[in-house]
C-alpha cells in the first residue's frame, strides 16, 4: 500500500515530499492578522499539511501561533506540516538571506522551515519597507545578481534553515540563469507562479524588466500555482 503522505504529496528533485495542496495565506492589508491564524487553524483541522506564507504577507506569527497551537492540542506533529516562506525582493543581496530567514523563523517558532523560495526575480532597495518608492512613487530597484542570491540559499539549505530551495515566477531564461551558474550545488526544486496585478505606476517602474513572467507552460498558472521539479529536472 502506498504511503498515505506520498500519495498525496510529489517527490521534489531534492528527494524530500511536498503536499501537492496547499493552503495560502495571504490576505489584504484591512483583514486583521488574527484571522490569518484561525484560516489557518481550521485549515489544518480540515487537513491541510501544506502552509504556504511569505513575509510579504506580514502575518507569519500569526500563522505560527496557528501551527503550534494545533501542534500543541495533538492535531499534528511539526514533521506533518510542510511550511513555504518566501524571500522578498528587499533581501536578494545575498548577505540578507539568511537574515531574512532567520527572522521569518523567530516570528514562526521553528527551528527549520520546508520550502525557501525566492519570491520573485528582481530586487528592490534593500530595507525594512515593502515597497521602497522614491520621491515621485516610483517602486526603488537595485541590481542583484541572483546567481549570488541563490548560492546564499544553498548556504541555509546546508545550514539546517530549510529543507528545500526554489524559485517563483520565473521564466525560462532566468530558470536557464541559475541552472547554468558555475559551482551550482542545489537545482531549484520548484517554480511557483502566482497571478499578480501591478499598478500602472508599479508597471511604469519597472519598465525595464522583463514583465512577461508566465508564459509558455506557465500559462495556466493561475490553476496551478506550483511547479514542481522531479529529479530529471
Amino acid at each position: 500500500m502506498m504511503d498515505l503522505k506520498q500519495s498525496y504529496s510529489v517527490r521534489l528533485n531534492d528527494g524530500h515530499f511536498m503536499p501537492v495542496l496547499g493552503f495560502g495565506t495571504y490576505a489584504p492589508d484591512h483583514t486583521p492578522k488574527s484571522q490569518a491564524a484561525e484560516a489557518t487553524k481550521v485549515a489544518i483541522d480540515v487537513g491541510f499539511r501544506h502552509i504556504d506564507s511569505a513575509y510579504l504577507y506580514q502575518n507569519e506569527e500569526e500563522v505560527g501561533q496557528a501551527i503550534w497551537e494545533k501542534i500543541a492540542d495533538g492535531t499534528v506533529k511539526r514533521e506533518d506540516i510542510f511550511y513555504t516562506t518566501k524571500l522578498w525582493a528587499t533581501f536578494l543581496r545575498p548577505e540578507l538571506v539568511r537574515p531574512a530567514l532567520e527572522s521569518s523563523l523567530k516570528k514562526l517558532g521553528l527551528d527549520y522551515v520546508d520550502l525557501f523560495i525566492i519570491h520573485v526575480p528582481f530586487a528592490m532597495k534593500a530595507g525594512e519597507e515593502l515597497l521602497p518608492k522614491n520621491a515621485s512613487g516610483e517602486i526603488i530597484l537595485e541590481t542583484v545578481d541572483l546567481c549570488d542570491t541563490w548560492e546564499a540559499l544553498e548556504k541555509c539549505k546546508d545550514a539546517g534553515l530549510t529543507k528545500s530551495i526554489g524559485v517563483s515566477n520565473f521564466n525560462h531564461k532566468l530558470l536557464e540563469l541559475i541552472l547554468n551558474k558555475p559551482g551550482l550545488k542545489y537545482k531549484p526544486t520548484c517554480n511557483q507562479i502566482f497571478d499578480f496585478e501591478l499598478t500602472p505606476e508599479d508597471m511604469k517602474a519597472i519598465d525595464g524588466l522583463n514583465r512577461n513572467l508566465r508564459y509558455d507552460k506557465l500559462q495556466f498558472a493561475a490553476n496551478h500555482p506550483y511547479f514542481p521539479f522531479s529529479e530529471e529536472y
